[in-house]
């Protein structure tokens, strides 16, 4: 079965979520971001998604206490992008308590920098984040395309030790109107010996159990959540039937 992991998105410590990548739609939750993981650590979740907003604007981490924060409480893996744009930040991130780091721009800028990241920390905790319109990817903080597209980037880097992808489609994030479910399929039986995870429009669980029909591995889902279209209860269940 498709593993879910639950998005906690961050500006200045608080849980927020954007559409389409746009800052100027940033709608701001209640939710305490520890709390809000250790909820999601009840669902029986293995891993959940920490995203730095504020750090993904100006290349530099800017949210690390509150991943301090959580990875103190809880002893599950948390996957941390947003702001990594150096090893020394790289570093920052797996010290302040990240099982995983995404990386985003460096990879799509810089793909030989990327590379020598996964030699010195190990590919196992590096995740590619691609985020694309199009088959374009976009950089630093979506703000801007790169020339490259996803296909260009997977064919370097897969026969160089990479495990995991996150593919956002940008078009669909925050609208809750369901995955880009062929893209991700084209994908993933394109590089089978990839890991895939579908970021971007999950809207139900329904979406969800589609993704499971294509024998893709991993789904991420904010929005969803906030607006109460999946329930915590939802991800209990479907992560005990795993």
């Amino acid at each position: 079965m498709i593993e879910i992991i639950p998005a906690i998105d961050l500006i200045e410590g608080r849980c927020v979520r954007l559409t389409k990548g746009d800052y100027s739609t940033k709608k701001v939750y209640d939710a305490d971001p520890l709390d809000l993981a250790l909820a999601y650590r009840d669902c029986a979740v293995r891993r959940i998604h920490l995203v730095d907003l504020d750090g993904a604007r100006v290349s530099s981490p800017r949210n690390l206490r509150t991943l301090e924060k959580i990875a103190g409480r809880l002893d599950i893996e948390i996957e941390w992008g947003g702001g990594i744009s150096s090893p020394e930040a790289l570093r920052d991130v797996f010290n302040a308590g990240a099982s995983h780091a995404i990386i985003g721009s460096v990879a799509a800028l810089h793909p030989d920098e990327f590379v020598s990241w996964m030699e010195l920390f190990g590919s196992s905790s590096l995740i590619l984040g691609a985020d694309v319109r199009g088959r374009k990817v976009s950089v630093k903080g979506w703000a801007e395309d790169s020339a490259r597209t996803i296909d260009e980037l997977l064919d370097f880097f897969a026969p160089k030790g990479l495990q995991e992808v996150i593919c956002t489609d940008i078009s669909r994030d925050g609208m809750l109107q369901g995955p880009n479910t062929a893209l991700y399929s084209e994908l993933q039986s394109q590089h089978p010996s990839l890991s895939f995870t579908v970021s971007g429009g999950i809207s139900c669980m329904d979406d969800i159990r589609r993704l499971d029909e294509e024998s893709l591995r991993k789904v991420i889902v904010g929005k969803a959540i906030y607006e109460n279209r999946i329930t915590l209860n939802d991800i209990l269940q479907w992560s005990q039937n795993e």
